[in-house]
């Protein structure tokens, strides 16, 4: 069994990946960083805050390019402020993009 302190039913696979999105109805893309990754969402690291409850269009590019991006539709569950001046976008996966 694994001893961690995190009682989630999905661990979170931390990283820091370039990642894009669209917000739902709108042209611009924007950037992000991932910061972790698990089997029912994602966390992103940006420097405009994004409205709870929107939904993206979300492409995660890893850092190996034997790996393809992850496309997903995605629901803002929260956006927080970070110390650092950016904001912290918390998400549930709604759907794979197809390509």
């Amino acid at each position: 069994m694994l001893d961690y302190s995190e009682k989630r039913d999905f661990l979170r696979m931390q990283m820091e990946c370039p990642a894009s999105f669209r917000v739902e109805g709108a042209q611009e893309l924007r950037t992000a960083v991932a910061q972790n990754l698990s089997a029912t969402g994602v966390l992103l690291v940006t420097d405009q805050p994004v409205d709870d409850g929107v939904q993206l269009a979300l492409e995660v590019m890893p850092g190996k390019s034997i790996t393809p991006p992850l496309s997903a539709y995605v629901r803002v569950l929260r956006c927080s402020p970070t110390e650092d001046g950016d904001y912290s976008v918390a998400m549930p996966a709604i759907g794979l993009l197809g390509k």
